[in-house]
């Protein structure tokens, strides 16, 4: 016997209220149209709610038409991920319960406020240069502002990534499992993106060290602005390996291909790290008044050059440089390979910081 075809209704849900939901919001609407279902521009589909949402329109118990609704179940939720939402049926465009109609008031104001406050703010940072007003403006309605006392920790090491975070007043500390600072992040700069994007927990606690104001975006607002602006994309990518590089050098760790600046990390940090690592590369650094190269074997110094200097005097040269741009590079040229070191490094480095010193008293 030939089974009979499911009949799906066409109709159209509000959701009235979520709870740690990763993609919807309040105020969203789900539409079911001629078997399909449609959810606000950029949303993903989610298959626990389709499910949920296919067995509801399906159903002559919980959706038996429009004129038994008023004795029939018409609040619904999706049955839950690591989030959940409530829907209820919508009966035609102008209906929305008191709830809804108060709600949708009170975000308004509430995106009024925010936009009127925070414009100015957000559009002097470099992240929304790119924005035209009516898509900055979009993005700040997205937003939650809070402020952060002074010695309240923001993020705890290995908590999940649930917000992207922007500056707007203060100072917090990145810090080390053994307390130190990683890195100062102060006005107009961001943290989170990265356990956003990698879906990775925060892999260093972050700290207010005076009282901070911070604007937050939510996982699934933000991972709807970027699909919505690829530019905040390319800017965020970029932006992470910058920041990543000099997080990994400030922790103590150095991988081929690294690059970064001298103002940040000075050529004798950067050598010691290299040392104290037992790393066998090529430091190549790049110099108003000419590019270096300095070449270690097991951590040890083989050979070195910087304009006319050669081995020693070109180390100690470099050390007392304050500017410029470096990259390392796993391995040494075949030439080298057999090359002893040219001092034993410690001695190498103390000896070029005294000349230093003697040099500026002179």
């Amino acid at each position: 016997m030939k089974k009979k075809d499911e009949k799906f209704r066409d109709a159209i849900f509000i959701i009235v209220d979520e709870e740690s939901c990763p993609f919807y919001s309040v105020g969203e609407e789900i539409k079911v149209e001629s078997y399909g279902l449609t959810m606000s521009s950029y949303k993903p589909g989610c298959l626990y709610l389709a499910k949920q949402i296919s067995s509801i329109v399906a159903s002559k118990e919980s959706f038996g038409g429009i004129s038994k609704l008023s004795s029939r179940k018409t609040r619904f939720d999706c049955g839950g991920c690591e989030g959940i939402i409530h829907f209820q049926y919508k009966r035609d465009k102008d209906f929305s319960t008191m709830q809804m109609k108060l709600l949708e008031e009170a975000d308004q104001k509430r995106r009024k406020k925010h936009l009127e406050k925070y414009f100015g703010v957000m559009r002097k940072i470099s992240l929304f240069n790119s924005l035209e007003d009516d898509a900055l403006a979009d993005f700040i309605s997205l937003l939650e502002f809070k402020a952060i006392p002074f010695g309240k920790m923001v993020v705890k090491k290995g908590a999940p990534g649930t917000n992207f975070f922007i500056i707007l007043e203060g100072h917090v500390e990145v810090k080390a499992d053994d307390g130190h600072k990683l890195a100062d992040l102060e006005k107009e700069e961001m943290f989170g993106a990265m356990s956003l994007l990698s879906a990775e927990p925060f892999p260093h606690s972050i700290l207010c060290v005076k009282t901070t104001r911070l604007a937050l975006l939510s996982i699934k607002n933000f991972k709807e602005i970027l699909k919505k602006y690829p530019v905040l994309q390319m800017f965020l990518f970029k932006l992470l390996v910058d920041r990543a590089q000099a997080m990994t050098l400030k922790s103590g760790k150095i991988a081929s291909g690294m690059t970064g600046e001298l103002s940040e990390i000075s050529a004798v940090d950067l050598f010691q790290l290299i040392n104290t690592s037992r790393k066998t590369g090529t430091v190549d650094l790049f110099i108003d008044q000419g590019r270096g190269m300095v070449f270690f074997k097991e951590g040890e110094i083989v050979y070195a050059r910087y304009l006319k200097f050669r081995s020693k005097q070109a180390v100690h040269e470099l050390l007392g440089i304050k500017n410029g741009h470096f990259s390392y590079t796993k391995g040494l040229p075949d030439i080298l390979e057999k090359e002893e070191p040219i001092g034993g490094f410690m001695g190498l480095i103390m000896e070029g910081l005294q000349k230093i010193d003697e040099n500026q008293e002179s």
